[in-house]
């Protein structure tokens, strides 16, 4: 038997297009090739929006109070955090990396570090209670050393607290600290004068080893008078 040759093309293919087009199909063909067999394309969600930090505040006392909220890198951190002390208009502000166990409430207070460090203000001419201090971490970290992954952070707030403070020098002690306000290690730091700019105006700043490490290395105590001398120089001289 062959074929019907009586079957209406036109009104088969009339038929079908009106199916398609009860189906929803309304083009035929596309004008860049589609490959139906590939796997489809995941949808790419776009990124979120970058949120910047809250501005700092812009008074010292605010600052401080600031400085001891919840939202500090460091709230999560195990212990008490060490508040800045001395005066608000000292003329020499010291930064410390973070603060030691014997600490009790006052930075750089206890311990074989908290005595030498007292003996090395002393050397200079400088009275604990004339100096503005700090820490660049206000609670110890449980390693002892600054994370690396809060260290921009820790270091944008240590270098508006000393745009607040505006000492005419500052010392940097630890290579936490170091990192942190210069953005260098302390080796490549030490023996040399360095500038922290804020609004216009420049800190003179110099850095040394923190007194811990020199219980631990006597034979640096050399290299960190050296660093004093400099620090005092500076103030002599005004340059």
């Amino acid at each position: 038997m062959g074929a019907d040759q009586n079957f209406d093309w036109a009104a088969a293919t009339a038929s079908a297009l009106e199916w398609w087009r009860d189906a929803g199909v309304d083009v035929l063909v596309e004008d860049a090739p589609r490959d139906w067999l590939s796997a489809p394309v995941p949808a790419i969600p776009p990124a979120p929006a970058a949120v910047a930090p809250a501005a700092m505040p812009a008074t010292l006392a605010v600052f401080l109070d600031w400085r001891m909220g919840s939202d500090m890198p460091e709230a999560s951190w195990t212990g008490a955090s060490i508040a800045a002390s001395g005066p608000d208009t000292a003329e020499l502000m010291i930064l410390a990396d973070c603060p030691d166990r014997d600490d009790a409430g006052v930075l750089l207070s206890g311990g074989a570090a908290g005595r030498l460090f007292t003996r090395m203000l002393a050397a200079i001419g400088v009275a604990r209670e004339d100096v503005h201090m700090a820490a660049t971490c206000w609670r110890r970290p449980t390693a002892g050393r600054m994370p690396r992954d809060a260290e921009a952070r820790l270091g944008e707030i240590a270098r508006h607290h000393v745009a607040l403070v505006e000492p005419k020098r500052l010392l940097l002690l630890g290579d936490g600290a170091a990192r942190a306000v210069l953005g260098i290690h302390l080796a490549e730091a030490r023996g040399r004068l360095h500038f922290v700019n804020h609004d216009g105006r420049r800190v003179r700043a110099v850095a040394s080893h923190h007194p811990r490490f020199l219980i631990e290395k006597p034979a640096c105590k050399a290299e960190s008078w050296s660093d004093l001398r400099m620090l005092v120089r500076e103030s002599e001289t005004g340059e």
